[in-house]
């Protein structure tokens, strides 16, 4: 047969097979024609699979919609978290501008967690693609540009509670003017100021009597059942959590998998109170040593038995929601036992425990019940060295040495939100 004649018919039938393969006249037309022009003037070397895949690169790939959401994330709460979840859901990639120590002094007082915590804390936050540090507390022109031109953002985003700047302006009205902003809403039932506002309580309660604060404060502190309080006619009121956890919430929280069939589980417990930077460090060791990490969250009868009748500032579901937000981990144990049995190694098929050198109370080795014994007789213990010398007492120590201060910050942010909502122009939407 002749090479020709014999080229022509593969190419003829390779145009057919295309044909029917693929969708559209005009575009099966036009890549049959091609391939029938080609062999008149291109040697053949049999058919070319990739026509399909070079006819859909030609399509324009989508550009990524990149938000930006800015904050102090001092203290860093799972409300804190939940806006960031609900921002990356607007967009394909969040854009976090962390607010710099000196812009919170000047626009609300001291912070309790200085910026690098804040950043580790931001970093870890299991939505959060990219972190700016020392951004602005206000969204001024020259930083807007920089966000549009340089970051390449599309939206800015912010929760539909107001951030007053001193002079009662709000700090995102450059952002609204330009069409630029989205809103999302607020989760409620926590705050920064909230929080601080629950230790300050507990100072108050434990200064006035010792078996009053055991009662009162085991009672609103662990399980929700809050009050109001005016601290020498001040004004300044708080209230302890009311959170009330829905199955929806901690999915959402979630990663919605388990782990893999010969995956190597790592297990670490804790109280995880006022969840903090030294928390995530040692969350971030301990994820190293496995594929899947496991973390239980003790409950707050257990934590007040161990610690306190002051503690636990956050009731165990905020605690939980909180470790879940961390991106180093895959999945919690809400409520989890105090003591790590053998029934529980083998249910969830956990290959090492582990415990880190900074905590609250690294005495339980010597104590009669040590709570690790069974792992440790197993041979799957493991003691990691803690990256951070951070505690939830030390955070505690933060407030209670400035508790003047706090509670001044406090004080003015309630009186700027107030005069913001009588604001008629704020009412109106003008």
């Amino acid at each position: 047969m002749d090479s020709d004649a014999g080229k022509s018919d593969t190419v003829g039938s390779w145009a057919k097979f295309l044909a029917t393969c693929l969708i559209g006249g005009v575009v099966v037309a036009a890549i049959g024609a091609s391939a029938l022009a080609s062999s008149s003037s291109e040697p053949y070397h049999g058919p070319q699979l990739p026509l399909t895949i070079r006819w859909r690169s030609l399509k324009k790939k989508k550009k990524p919609v990149r938000v930006y959401m800015d904050g102090c994330f001092d203290m860093m709460h799972y409300g804190h978290c939940n806006a960031l979840r609900q921002a990356r859901a607007l967009g394909d990639q969040l854009v976090v501008g962390v607010v710099s120590d000196a812009e919170i002094i000047a626009n609300k007082g001291p912070p309790v967690t200085p910026l690098n915590e804040r950043m580790i804390m931001v970093k870890a936050v299991k939505w959060v693609d990219e972190i700016i540090p020392d951004a602005p507390y206000a969204i001024t022109e020259d930083f807007m540009k920089k966000l549009f031109d340089e970051y390449n953002i599309d939206y800015i985003i912010h929760g539909d509670d107001p951030c007053v700047l001193p002079d009662g302006t709000d700090a995102y009205a450059l952002a609204k003017k330009a069409g630029r902003y989205k809103q999302i809403k607020r989760t409620e039932g926590v705050s920064s100021t909230d929080i601080v506002g629950r230790m300050l309580l507990c100072v108050r309660e434990r200064s006035v009597s010792d078996s009053h604060s055991h009662s009162s404060l085991q009672r609103q502190f662990s399980h929700g059942h809050g009050q109001k309080f005016d601290d020498g006619g001040s004004g300044s009121g708080t209230r302890v959590s009311h959170f009330l956890p829905t199955s929806r919430r901690i999915v959402q929280f979630s990663n919605g998998k388990g782990p893999g069939q010969d995956a190597r589980i790592v297990y670490i417990d804790g109280a995880f109170d006022l969840f903090h930077a030294g928390h995530v460090e040692i969350l971030r060791v301990a994820k190293e040593l496995g594929d899947f990490l496991l973390v239980g969250t003790h409950t707050d009868q257990t934590v007040s038995a161990k610690r306190g009748a002051h503690r636990p500032i956050m009731n165990l579901h905020e605690r939980s929601l909180s470790v879940l937000a961390c991106r180093y981990v895959d999945e919690v144990i809400i409520g989890a036992p105090w003591e790590v049995s053998r029934d529980m190694i083998t249910t969830f098929n956990i290959s090492l425990v582990v415990h880190g050198t900074v905590a609250e109370n690294n005495d339980f080795q010597k104590e009669n019940g040590n709570p690790y014994d069974v792992p440790i007789s197993m041979g799957i213990f493991k003691i990691l060295e803690s990256p951070l010398d951070i505690t939830t007492t030390t955070i505690i120590r933060r407030i209670v040495s400035n508790h003047e201060a706090y509670q001044k910050r406090n004080e003015k942010k309630a009186e700027r939100e107030r005069r913001y909502y009588e604001d008629k122009s704020y009412v109106s939407g003008d």
